[in-house]
C-alpha cells in the first residue's frame, strides 16, 4: 500500500494548495468595493452615461404618457393625478442622475459589516497543513486503505467549499450589474404602473449585499474550523 499512500497523499495535499490559492485570491477580491468588477468590466463605467441618459428618457416618456391618459379619463381610462405623477417625475430625475452617489453610499453601508467579518481576528489558516495533520492523525490510526475514504471526504469538502467561493463571486457579480443599471431601475418609479419593478429592485440590491455578507460569514466560519482544528487537532 506504500505507493497508494504515496499517490493519495500527493493528491490530497495538491487538493488543499488549490483551494489555499482559490480562497487567497477569491476572499481578497469581493466585498461592496466595485473596483474589482471595473477591472474585469471596464466597460460598465464607460456606459455608465448611457443608462442615465436612458434614464431620463424614460423617465420623460412615462411622465408624458401618463399626461396624456388624463384626457381620456372621461372614457374609463385611468390615471393618476397629474401634479403628484410631475413631482414623481422631478424626483426620480434626481435620483437617477444621482443615482451613483446614492448606491455608493448602500455600499458604504453594506460594506461596513462585510469589512467587520473579513477583518474579525480567526486562527491561521492554511490549507496545506490542514491536508498534511489530517494525514498524521490518519496515519497513526488507520491503514492505507481508510485512506481513500478519507480522499474521497476530502473531496467533497473542497467542492463544496469551492461552491460557496463561487456562489460568492456570482453575487459580487450581480451586485456589480445593480449597481450599474441603477438609473434605468430609478426611471421605473415615476409611475405607479411600473413603481413594482423600481420596489423590485430595491429589495434585489438589499438581498445581494446581504447575501453577499453571509456568504463571507460562512466562509470565515469555515476558515476558523479549519484553524482551529490546526491550532490544537487532537481536541477536535
Amino acid at each position: 500500500m506504500g505507493i497508494l499512500d504515496g499517490i493519495v497523499e500527493w493528491i490530497m495535499e495538491q487538493v488543499m494548495y488549490g483551494l489555499d490559492l482559490i480562497n487567497t485570491s477569491v476572499l481578497g477580491a469581493l466585498g461592496c468595493d466595485m473596483s474589482v468588477f471595473l477591472r474585469y468590466f471596464p466597460a460598465a463605467a464607460t456606459m455608465y452615461d448611457v443608462f442615465v441618459a436612458l434614464a431620463v428618457g424614460l423617465i420623460l416618456l412615462i411622465w408624458i404618457w401618463n399626461l396624456f391618459k388624463n384626457f381620456g379619463v372621461g372614457m374609463g381610462t385611468e390615471a393618476e393625478d397629474p401634479i403628484k405623477l410631475t413631482v414623481r417625475a422631478v424626483l426620480f430625475i434626481f435620483l437617477a442622475v444621482y443615482a451613483q452617489q446614492i448606491t455608493d453610499t448602500v455600499l458604504r453601508i453594506g460594506g461596513t459589516p462585510y469589512s467587520w467579518i473579513m477583518t474579525s481576528a480567526l486562527p491561521s489558516l492554511d490549507f496545506a497543513s490542514f491536508a498534511s495533520v489530517m494525514l498524521v492523525i490518519i496515519g497513526t490510526c488507520i491503514n492505507g486503505a481508510v485512506t481513500l475514504i478519507v480522499l474521497i471526504l476530502l473531496l467533497v469538502l473542497a467542492w463544496n467549499y469551492l461552491k460557496l467561493l463561487l456562489e460568492a463571486a456570482e453575487r459580487y457579480v450581480l451586485l456589480g450589474v445593480l449597481i450599474y443599471t441603477a438609473p434605468v431601475a430609478f426611471a421605473m418609479g415615476v409611475s405607479q404602473s411600473t413603481s413594482n419593478v423600481f420596489k423590485s429592485w430595491c429589495r434585489m440590491l438589499g438581498s445581494q449585499v446581504f447575501m453577499l455578507m453571509m456568504n463571507a460569514w460562512c466562509l470565515r466560519l469555515f476558515t476558523s474550523m479549519v484553524g482551529a482544528f490546526l491550532a490544537n487537532p487532537l481536541s477536535i
